[in-house]
């Protein structure tokens, strides 16, 4: 499968902004699917996760309550719904994919074995 991540862009403290990441292929359904971040500086940490039937979600604390993963599974496209953006949210969000994800890895990136290029949000404060 080839991810395609878009939605990225320049937002205002307190704002909202929702990625999308367009899979090819018909096996979309097969892949558990998460979204990481690099901010400047940083070093690339896990943000939200959610299972092959999009039944379980998972998120990193910093974006519990604000942050929102789904999946559509008619459309092969994963999304990720960012509310109450801060500036220490400016990163650039790559999607990643795994068809063999041990649940108890989810927040690690070496578990995924597919990924699609970043796009970059930057929050102002």
């Amino acid at each position: 499968v080839q991810l395609q991540a878009s939605g990225g862009g320049l937002v205002q403290a307190g704002g909202s902004l929702r990625l999308s990441c367009a899979t090819s292929g018909r096996t979309f359904s097969r892949y558990f699917m998460a979204w990481f971040r690099q901010g400047p500086g940083k070093e690339r940490e896990f943000v939200a996760a959610i299972n092959f039937n999009g039944g379980s979600t998972f998120y990193a604390d910093s974006v519990k309550g604000r942050f929102t993963i789904s999946r559509d599974i008619a459309e092969n496209t994963a999304y990720l719904q960012m509310n109450g953006l801060k500036p220490e949210d400016t990163a650039v969000y790559s999607c990643a994919a795994s068809r063999s994800l041990i649940q108890s890895s989810v927040a690690s990136a070496s578990a995924y074995n597919t990924w699609g290029q970043g796009t970059q949000v930057t929050v102002s404060s």
